[in-house]
C-alpha cells in the first residue's frame, strides 16, 4: 500500500506556491512519500495595510503555524525573512535548504539601471530597509529619487512600472527566480548598494518538534552553510530588537580560498528611511561550527551597531 501523503502547508501566493512545490518534490524524494500542498490564507495575504503598519513580523506565518499546531498540515514552508526571530518550543525549523540569490533587483521602465534613472524618479517598495539604503545611496551620489510605499504581489508591483505610475520597483531576486521571471529584471542591486533583509533568499521548513521521524527526514534537505549564515543574520536582527518591517539589512557570506571556505563575513546596516543616517558595520570570523557561535557573531555585531547609534534609527522599536 502507498504511504499516506505528507501535507505541506503553504500560503496561496504564486511565489509561495512555486517555492512550496519545489520543496514538496525534494521532500518526496527523501521520504519516498507523496506530498500534497494545503493552501492556507494568512492575515498578511488579506490585509490591505502596509506591512510596516501591521507589524511585518509574522503576519504571513501565524496561520501556517496554527495549522501545524492543530495537526491540519504535517510541515510548512516559509520565506525565512518572514519568520519572527523567536521560535515556539513545539515547532522546529528542521531544514534550511541551500539559499537562492539573496540580492534585491529592480524592474525599471525602459530597462534603465538605478544609476540611469532620471531626476525625481519614483521607486516603489514596501520595505523601510530598501527605502533607507536607496535614499542613502542617492544622497551620496547627488541623485534625486523618491521612494514610494507599495505592496502587493509581483504582478501588482511590476504593473506600476508597466502602467507608468512608477519608474522602478524593487523586488527580491530569489522570488523572481523561483517564479521563473528573472528575465524581467533590469538591474541587480549590489549588496554594497542595498544589503538584503536578514534571511532573504532562504526558505525555512518547519514541523512539529515531537515528530522525530519527519524532523530527521526533512533534515536531509538542510544546508549547514546557509543555516549558519542566516542564523547570524537573524541573531543580529533579534539583538537590534527589530521585526522584519524594521529598516535592517544583514548578509553573512562565506569567504573562500579556492575551494576551502575559511571565514564568514557578516555585514549589517540600519538607517533612517530618508537615508540621512546609516549605521553600517561588518565583522569577519571563523565559519560558525555551532548554532551558538552563529548567534554570537550576530549579537556582537549588533552590539557594535547599537553603540554607534543604531537604536535611534529603528523607528518604532518592535514590541
Amino acid at each position: 500500500m502507498t504511504e499516506k501523503a505528507l501535507r505541506l502547508g503553504t500560503r496561496r501566493s504564486k511565489l509561495a506556491m512555486a517555492q512550496s512545490g519545489q520543496v514538496a518534490e525534494a521532500v518526496s524524494q527523501v521520504t519516498g512519500r507523496p506530498v500534497e500542498l494545503v493552501e492556507i490564507t494568512t492575515y498578511g495575504d488579506v490585509s490591505r495595510e502596509h506591512l510596516a503598519q501591521i507589524g511585518g513580523t509574522g503576519v504571513f506565518v501565524a496561520a501556517l503555524r496554527e495549522a501545524l499546531a492543530r495537526g491540519e498540515v504535517d510541515f510548512a514552508v516559509h520565506s525565512l525573512k518572514d519568520l519572527p526571530t523567536a521560535q515556539p518550543d513545539e515547532l522546529v525549523v528542521a531544514a534550511i535548504p541551500v539559499r537562492e540569490d539573496p540580492r534585491d533587483v529592480m524592474v525599471t521602465r525602459d530597462a534603465l539601471k538605478l544609476t540611469d534613472l532620471p531626476r525625481g524618479a519614483r521607486i516603489g517598495t514596501g520595505s523601510p530597509r530598501r527605502m533607507a539604503q536607496l535614499n542613502a545611496y542617492a544622497r551620496s551620489r547627488g541623485m534625486d529619487i523618491e521612494t514610494v510605499p507599495i505592496r502587493g504581489n509581483v504582478d501588482t508591483r511590476i504593473g506600476y512600472v508597466l502602467k507608468g505610475e512608477l519608474d522602478a520597483v524593487v523586488l527580491a531576486a530569489a522570488g523572481m527566480n523561483r517564479i521563473g521571471r528573472s528575465d524581467e529584471v533590469t538591474d541587480v542591486l549590489s549588496v554594497d548598494t542595498v544589503l538584503p533583509a536578514p534571511g532573504q533568499g532562504a526558505l525555512a521548513i518547519e514541523c512539529a518538534a515531537d515528530d522525530a521521524e519527519l524532523v530527521a527526514a526533512l533534515a536531509e534537505l538542510d544546508d549547514p552553510f546557509t543555516r549558519a549564515a542566516v542564523t547570524a543574520e537573524r541573531s543580529l536582527l533579534a539583538a537590534l530588537e527589530a521585526g522584519c518591517s524594521a529598516p535592517v539589512g544583514a548578509l553573512a557570506d562565506l569567504l573562500a580560498d579556492g575551494q576551502i571556505v575559511k571565514e564568514m563575513r557578516l555585514r549589517g546596516v540600519v538607517g533612517s528611511t530618508d537615508g540621512s543616517t546609516l549605521v553600517q558595520l561588518s565583522t569577519t570570523g571563523p565559519v560558525p561550527e555551532t548554532h551558538e557561535a552563529a548567534m554570537t557573531l550576530g549579537r556582537e555585531l549588533a552590539a557594535e551597531m547599537l553603540a554607534q547609534g543604531a537604536a535611534g534609527l529603528m523607528g518604532e522599536r518592535a514590541q
